[in-house]
């Protein structure tokens, strides 16, 4: 417990039990909305965003604060993530959040890492995929599992209408594959997509911002320029002439392309059509990734 109007939970048991109590007070029936945000911590104003969101739409909330060791190739990358409890949980009280479920690794991988995991298939494989191998299919793992705590009622009285799940659309093949994984093995929840918070200069909101210098920052609003960019193309019913704008972020200081792709929403199957020399129609999303200095940005826009 806490002296705010959050509570701090780390076991399994206890939020069930804690969860099941308060929709009872609120709604006096087995029914009432619950909504999860999961996170794996060090949040920011994207992350409150998320929350409020959900506190807006359901009875009670649950932001889950979890460092995945599934999600990280590297164990060095796993010791850098920053942990930031008390701050993660003065944010989430700030906007209403009711419980933040932060386990220890041994409550949530008991019997160590698991043996059976969710497989992102082919799309984990592209983009962030072919950068991070092994990547979503820990993130797939880890959300189906905190889907599964969240339900409510113990999962008796869980329907998609009564239980919501809350993801940015900053990143956004994480947010497909989550979509497709809730609709092809029938979970019993909502999916939310809330739309990407930026800085005031237009640089995406990301815990990775903490770690780029002063210079850095400034290298980096190029991503969302050159998205910016393919949006007002896209709007104007314009060619996007994509090479160009791939020159554009090439060209800037300390910064290196990994990918910029024009796609589709749905699939992010890379878009063959209207994308260089011939005038956009139709809806697409436009993906970015690059290193700044020593940080990987990702970003993403939709396009028409």
């Amino acid at each position: 417990m806490t002296d705010m109007g959050i509570t701090l939970i780390s076991t399994i048991a206890e939020l069930k039990a804690a969860t099941s109590t308060l929709l009872k007070e609120r709604t006096g029936s087995d029914g009432g909305t619950l909504g999860l945000v999961p996170t794996m911590g060090a949040l920011h104003a994207g992350h409150a965003t998320l929350a409020a969101a959900a506190v807006a739409e359901n009875d009670v909330v649950v932001a889950s604060v979890f460092v995945n060791p599934l999600q990280f190739g590297d164990p060095a990358d796993l010791d850098r993530y920053p942990r930031t409890t008390d701050a993660d949980l003065a944010l989430l009280d700030s906007v209403g959040v009711d419980f933040m479920f932060a386990p220890s690794v041994a409550e949530m991988y008991p019997h160590g890492e698991p043996a059976i995991r969710v497989t992102a298939g082919q799309l984990g494989e592209l983009y962030e995929g072919a950068s991070r191998p092994g990547h979503f299919d820990g993130a797939l793992t880890v959300v189906a599992k905190l889907l599964h705590i969240g339900q409510p009622y113990n999962g008796l009285a869980a329907t998609g209408d009564a239980y919501r799940a809350y993801f940015g659309q900053k990143d956004a093949q994480q947010l497909v594959l989550v979509q497709r994984m809730v609709a092809d093995l029938e979970f019993p929840v909502r999916i939310v997509a809330v739309p990407t918070v930026r800085d005031n200069d237009g640089l995406a909101l990301s815990s990775r911002n903490r770690f780029l210098s002063a210079e850095e920052r400034n290298s980096a609003l190029v991503l969302s320029r050159a998205l910016r960019l393919l949006q007002e193309r896209a709007l104007a019913h314009e060619p996007l002439d994509v090479d160009s704008v791939v020159a554009m972020v090439a060209s800037a200081t300390g910064v290196e392309l990994d990918y910029l792709e024009v796609v589709d929403p749905a699939t992010l199957a890379v878009r063959g059509e209207n994308c260089q020399d011939t005038p956009f129609t139709g809806a697409a999303l436009a993906l970015i990734a690059a290193k700044v200095g020593p940080v990987r940005l990702i970003d993403n826009l939709p396009l028409g």
